[in-house]
């Protein structure tokens, strides 16, 4: 929805590039919105802007005026048609932190609800795939730890389809992904909420949280035991780096290979209190070079599918801000294109250039 700037607060979720007198936006889409940018918009005099209906913390955003909704005289959709995907994962997060919550209160787990605020979205990643290379836009540091539990759920699902797991399967899996930090409740809110390195005894703390997870659905009729060991055993490795057990590749089960791949995705493109976000693309690179041997291979090409998927043409930007569109993609290579610069219309092989790479898509 378009809406003027002094109706504008924090936590808004830009929906279309803002530009000024510049051939590069002020400000990019999915920027969320911050004190600094609020006064770049006044700088710059931009008088309205199109936002999405829901704030970065799940909260929907209701201005005293809008000058625009697209979603206005159209009276037979659905409300959950009416929604975007980010509106769902934002909403779906503020879910998930209620219930975080109430565990954290001591109340079990639900998993009827756990599972009704994932399927919703499970479906809309169906028919658009290429959400799940959007998610890290979205992240923000206070709201990380429950973002990171539904990101985690929807990028482990998207990695079972494209491994050609049934529907139940994938249900089940992202149930396990989504679920797989819920023990994050039973660590002292002292150590969660600590912005600086954490102390040796404090991160042995964290690393319990995989076996609290465990415990917390152990007696759940509504999961399948694949569920429950996979959430045991996400953060084991292949090497037999990882805990709680230190196990190797064949003791690993597959859903807890591809629930491991997808945590760590997820984390390290995301906003944290310690380190900025990062391209999914550079992400990708940094898990097959310097974690070679730690994550499941199918798993990680299954993920790298979907970036050539819907790639092909797509407008990029690059490290050094140049946009660019996606000429061809090399199967031994896919976060490494060809592109061709819009601007120069010079075309650049990423593959020889790796100084360079993509920032994300546009």
């Amino acid at each position: 929805m378009r809406v003027k700037v002094k109706e504008l607060q924090e936590g808004c979720i830009i929906s279309e590039d803002i530009f000024s007198r510049t051939n590069r936006p002020i400000i990019a889409k999915r920027s969320i919105l911050t004190k600094d940018l609020l006064e770049i918009l006044e700088v710059f005099l931009i008088n309205d802007v199109v936002v999405e209906k829901t704030l970065v913390n799940g909260s929907p955003f209701i201005p005293a005026e809008i000058i625009e909704d697209e979603t206005k005289g159209n009276q037979t959709i659905n409300q959950s048609d009416e929604l975007t995907f980010i509106d769902l994962f934002l909403q779906a997060t503020k879910d998930y932190k209620r219930e975080f919550k109430s565990w954290q209160s001591g109340l079990p787990v639900d998993i009827s609800k756990i599972r009704a605020l994932i399927l919703p979205l499970i479906e809309r990643v169906e028919s658009s795939p290429a959400e799940i290379f959007n998610l890290h836009h979205f992240s923000n540091e206070e709201e990380y730890l429950y973002q990171h539990s539904i990101a985690v759920g929807l990028i482990s699902g998207f990695i079972g389809r494209k491994l050609n797991y049934n529907k139940g399967d994938i249900v089940q899996l992202s149930l396990a992904g989504c679920l797989s930090d819920c023990g994050m409740s039973k660590i002292p809110e002292r150590v969660l909420d600590k912005r600086t390195a954490l102390a040796s005894e404090e991160f042995e703390e964290v690393k319990r949280h995989s076996t609290y997870s465990y415990r917390m659905i152990q007696n759940s009729p509504l999961v399948r035991d694949s569920v429950k060991i996979s959430i045991f055993q996400h953060h084991e490795r292949l090497d037999g780096s990882g805990y709680p057990m230190g196990e190797k590749g064949p003791k690993i089960h597959p859903f807890a290979k591809i629930i491991a791949l997808a945590d760590t995705f997820h984390a390290m493109t995301s906003e944290r209190h310690y380190r900025k976000k990062q391209s999914p693309f550079k992400v990708l690179e940094m898990i097959t070079q310097d974690n070679f041997g730690k994550f499941d291979i199918t798993a990680i090409n299954a993920l790298q599918s979907g970036i050539m998927n819907f790639s092909i043409g797509s407008k990029v930007k690059l490290s050094n801000g140049q946009i660019g569109e996606i000429l061809f993609i090399e199967d031994k290579s896919p976060t490494r294109p060809l592109v061709k610069i819009i601007e120069t219309e010079v075309i650049i092989h990423l593959e020889k250039q790796r100084q360079l790479f993509i920032e994300e898509i546009m």
